[in-house]
């Protein structure tokens, strides 16, 4: 089998995303989730860092939520242009800043002020060397402060296994435009509707109230699943050895998605 691109268009898919469905009740779904994980009522006075910004809508829902300040940053041209449309669109606010840059990039890691709140979900096990992109999440952290951290969680995929949805991942890079369809609607069929096809009203049920999760939409996640590279997983266990060589604290961890959400304090 061919190797894959280097990098899956994770910027054109937000792009996608925010021409297709961006609104404020998107905004408010994201906010609403993210207080609650975090376990605040508000954002007020706080500094906020998004890893892997993507679209900006989480940006822009940190902003909602009272902070203080935001930067949010994208190894992904594309994402940053999407989020700074989004940003634009909102009346270009001065407390709000985007950059390029990479968490794997030392330097640019060290040029950021320490946040009281860095957001990284589903970005981390995208960068093609995970640990190393969370060592630097935690230089981002001030003493005291939280990281709301979403990783792949490896302890989830038992059947199907891990090894073959990164299969999956490749066969759907290196694939045309029909390819990836047909792959789309394979994934839809055996894991959406379960071979059932009766089931049908149920997947436009699903579609419909997609977006109360965390404001986003069905068919961009699934894109994201089938051609999310580079990808890794992650074990609970080894991310819970990974915190304690932080000295960070577990204040939750929460289960049952494919992707695991964490709470750490520093």
């Amino acid at each position: 089998m061919p190797n894959p691109p280097e990098r899956f268009g994770f910027g054109k898919n937000w792009d996608n995303f925010i021409r297709k469905y961006f609104n404020d009740e998107r905004v408010e779904i994201s906010r609403k989730h993210m207080l609650e994980v975090l376990g605040k009522s508000d954002l007020r006075g706080l500094y906020f860092v998004d890893v892997g910004c993507g679209s900006g809508l989480h940006s822009l829902a940190a902003l909602r939520a009272g902070a203080e300040r935001v930067v949010g940053f994208d190894y992904d041209q594309n994402s940053v242009d999407t989020s700074l449309r989004v940003k634009n669109h909102v009346g270009n606010p001065s407390n709000w800043a985007v950059r390029q840059g990479s968490i794997l990039d030392a330097q640019f890691i060290a040029a950021l002020e320490p946040a009281d709140i860095v957001y990284a979900w589903g970005v981390l096990h995208h960068t093609g060397a995970m640990w190393q992109a969370m060592d630097h999440t935690v230089r981002l952290m001030k003493t005291g402060g939280l990281a709301y951290i979403a990783l792949y969680d490896y302890d989830i995929q038992i059947d199907p296994t891990p090894g073959f949805w990164l299969d999956i991942k490749k066969q759907y890079n290196v694939a045309g435009a029909w390819g990836k369809r047909r792959l789309e609607l394979w994934y839809i069929w055996n894991f959406t509707l379960g071979r059932r096809l009766y089931y049908l009203p149920g997947l436009i049920k699903i579609i419909l109230g997609y977006r109360h999760g965390r404001g986003m939409a069905f068919y961009t996640d699934l894109v994201d699943w089938l051609g999310g590279w580079p990808m890794e997983f992650a074990k609970r266990e080894d991310v819970t050895k990974w915190a304690e060589r932080h000295n960070l604290t577990m204040v939750k961890m929460i289960t049952g998605q494919a992707n695991t959400e964490y709470l750490f304090r520093r």
